[in-house]
């Protein structure tokens, strides 16, 4: 049951300048570091910290961990809903909108398409789940990930043998992205379409870098499977 000193707290934590900020700067739904969110709020990243940490235990923030990173986003879409409405009534009082912090690669190509390890991301790759998740196709969750009877027909469709599902490696799992902070494909899965889409020269390597480009056939072939082109990026 609600109480006063429950909404009371709450709305003091969002009442904070800093915190408020940074709240604001999760809004787009990526998930941002400490440091970046410290810079967009003006602070320093352990008065950030001190700050997360109580948005955190109040149910306002999520962390999760990729690799040695730890990243923090909305907790759930009633956290952006509730945002969003105090961000609508303040909408006439407000001079500037926040800065959305730079994150991932500044080069170009990177930012476009790259692999991560043995997996696409990118803004093509996130393009990509999200398209098959729209479509029913594969489900995404911090829980990890899922092939649905749609995918299964989808990449049958496409040409694409579906790795074993055996004991030890993931099969399916979101994996966060760098530049994006929202999940592109992983998993053995995730690899096999990588695998795919360089086999059938849809992309391609650039030097040693980790960089991958969109040959023209690759193009009409996402145009067709994925609804994806050029103009999207």
């Amino acid at each position: 049951m609600l109480s006063t000193a429950g909404f009371a707290g709450i709305a003091a934590l969002i009442g904070d300048p800093a915190r408020a900020t940074m709240l604001a700067a999760l809004m787009d739904g990526r998930a941002l570091t400490a440091s970046e969110l410290a810079a967009a709020a003006g602070i320093t990243p352990q008065t950030a910290s001190a700050h997360l940490a109580r948005l955190t235990e109040a149910g306002l923030l999520a962390m999760e961990r990729q690799g040695r990173h730890r990243y923090h986003r909305l907790a759930s879409t009633a956290v952006a809903q509730m945002l969003e409405s105090i961000m609508a009534v303040a909408a006439s009082q407000m001079a500037v909108a926040p800065a959305r912090p730079r994150t991932g690669p500044r080069d170009v190509a990177m930012r476009r398409l790259r692999s991560c390890y043995d997996h696409l991301a990118g803004q093509v790759a996130v393009a990509m789940a999200d398209r098959m998740i729209a479509r029913g196709q594969i489900e995404l969750s911090s829980d990890g990930g899922v092939l649905t009877e749609a995918g299964r027909g989808f990449f049958a469709e496409l040409g694409l043998a579906l790795p074993e599902a055996r004991g030890g490696r993931v099969f399916c799992r979101p994996c966060l992205d760098w530049s994006e902070r929202r999940p592109h494909l992983a998993g053995r899965l995730g690899t096999a379409l990588c695998g795919f889409c360089l086999e059938q020269g849809w992309m391609r390597r650039v030097g040693d870098s980790r960089a991958i480009t969109v040959t023209p056939t690759g193009w009409q072939a996402l145009h067709q499977r994925f609804s994806l082109s050029p103009q999207d990026f």
